[in-house]
């Protein structure tokens, strides 16, 4: 469960107990906007301390100290800002989550948004906001006895600014990521036993709220329409796969949609190829992908992107029973192609490759980018770094690779090709849904590729990024909702209108 945070955006004036937050640069010296809040006694104060702890206001550290007397606040809470001379390096929603760090939960804060050496813009502002809500999210739905109280309770801050309402005008667009990511984080932390693909397709429906058309495919569906291969990967659950669309209509009527497409596995046992029992239960976030359509679909319409765009996810359970898929069975997928089926395990590409076949075939959309935890392999090459990028599209490529530097949720981008594409052909049927270990990652989209027809198209392997990944400033969850600003920021630099 998302802790909602108060944050306000106040002009500069007159201060009222919690912690003041202030901004630095590495010379130590506080903002203007800050000299007559911080009191007269602060400045040796702070000499002192940031002396005897060694704090030379780098990037991102902080320096928290008691308040001096008739001070009218609290505490005194210092952030750094590295040297003014690599500002442009700063990652302003991470200066956020920065401090949000510095606060407890159940505390007050006034932040004052001014550097010393130069101005903020409403935008970078707002980004302070975003990373002041991204970090301030928990998910603790199920906590019962060991529930911290004060955790109950959000934080209340205050953004202290020279312009108010530019800094609410780019902050309305940054809650509306915010709510997006978060949907993302709760869809993967959900255990399997609530979040299986029926109730899924449920909370995706939610959506329609905010003005998202929402189809939900159900089994007998997807039978009538071909998707044998995504079929195939749910035939061992009791629980019914589906498949849903969203469409997002906020662009000018005729014009072509964007389409973003998710994995949706909400549990994978690997199936009759079973994984070994040792971290299976992590395994409930193998929808991380449909999870980032989700909220990126979420995030769109809150924010009334000036675009036209699709989100579909293909949701299923891989479970093994009587019914199961087995090695060595041969499924016709949408497109026509065959496959052979070499490995259970390898189930979230057989689900993509009729979600994608049929996005393509359906919308003719400008552009598809699929998401998935579909390999091992990627986090061999990558580590949790970077997710795995793959594309078609040298453009689409390099647009996601901006994306994600502006971002922080960043990708590097692997090879395709036609020896890797030959390691797939099958000698039973067109193609095989594993090749090995050798380059897992990318014969994995090699197979991806087939599905696409000529439509620009790039696969992002999240396998490292999508659950599990290391803290950051903007996230201590073990669901990072990871990708959703990064497919905003494209649309928004690119597709909207």
């Amino acid at each position: 469960m998302s802790q909602r945070l108060k944050l306000e955006v106040k002009a500069l004036n007159a201060i009222a107990g919690g912690d003041l937050v202030i901004l630095v640069s590495d010379k130590l010296a506080p903002p203007k906007a800050a000299e007559d809040w911080i009191g007269t006694g602060a400045h040796a104060l702070v000499a002192r301390a940031a002396s005897a702890e060694r704090f030379k206001g780098k990037a991102l550290s902080g320096l928290t100290l008691l308040a001096p007397d008739g001070a009218g606040y609290e505490r005194l809470i210092l952030v750094g800002t590295g040297p003014a001379a690599e500002r442009d390096k700063l990652d302003f929603a991470a200066l956020g989550g920065a401090i949000a760090g510095r606060l407890g939960h159940g505390r007050s804060a006034e932040v004052i948004a001014a550097l010393p050496e130069s101005e903020l813009s409403a935008a970078e502002i707002a980004e302070i906001g975003l990373g002041l809500r991204l970090r301030s999210y928990i998910f603790d739905r199920y906590k019962t006895k060991s529930r911290d109280k004060d955790q109950s309770e959000p934080k209340s801050v205050t953004l202290r600014v020279d312009d108010p309402a530019a800094v609410k005008k780019a902050l309305k667009a940054r809650e509306a990521i915010a709510y997006g990511v978060e949907l993302a984080r709760d869809l993967v932390n959900e255990p399997p036993n609530v979040l299986f693909p029926e109730e899924f397709a449920e909370r995706a429906g939610k959506l329609e709220k905010l003005g998202v058309e929402v189809e939900i495919l159900d089994e007998k569906e997807l039978k009538k329409i071909g998707m044998r291969a995504l079929l195939g990967v749910g035939q061992g659950s009791h629980r019914e796969s589906c498949v849903v669309v969203m469409r997002w209509n906020g662009g000018a009527k005729g014009d072509k949609p964007v389409a973003f497409v998710g994995k949706g596995v909400t549990f994978d046992t690997g199936g009759i190829s079973i994984k070994p029992a040792g971290g299976m239960e992590d395994m409930k976030g193998d929808m991380a992908g449909a999870a980032c359509v989700t909220g990126l679909m979420q995030a769109l319409a809150a924010r009334k992107a000036k675009v036209n765009a699709i989100g579909v996810i293909g949701l299923v359970e891989n479970m093994p029973d009587g019914k199961a898929q087995r090695p060595g069975d041969i499924v016709t997928s949408l497109s026509g192609q065959t496959i052979e089926i070499i490995n259970t395990d390898a189930e979230g590409r057989l689900v993509l490759a009729d979600v994608l076949w049929y996005t393509q075939d359906r919308f003719k959309p400008v552009f598809m980018v699929n998401l998935a935890t579909l390999t091992g392999a990627i986090l061999v090459a990558l580590a949790q770094e970077n997710a795995g990028l793959f594309s078609n599209s040298d453009e689409l490529a390099e647009r996601l690779a901006a994306a994600g530097k502006a971002t922080g949720e960043t990708v590097w981008r692997m090879p395709l090709g036609a020896a890797y594409d030959k390691m797939i052909d099958s000698k039973f049927a067109d193609m095989k849904n594993s090749a090995g270990r050798h380059g897992g990652s990318i014969t994995a989209a090699q197979f991806l590729q087939r599905h696409v027809n000529d439509t620009p198209w790039a696969h992002l392997d999240i396998a490292g990024t999508g659950m599990g990944s290391p803290n950051s400033e903007t996230n201590r969850s073990w669901g990072s909702g990871w990708g959703v600003r990064l497919l905003d920021r494209l649309v928004a630099d690119h597709y909207e209108s």
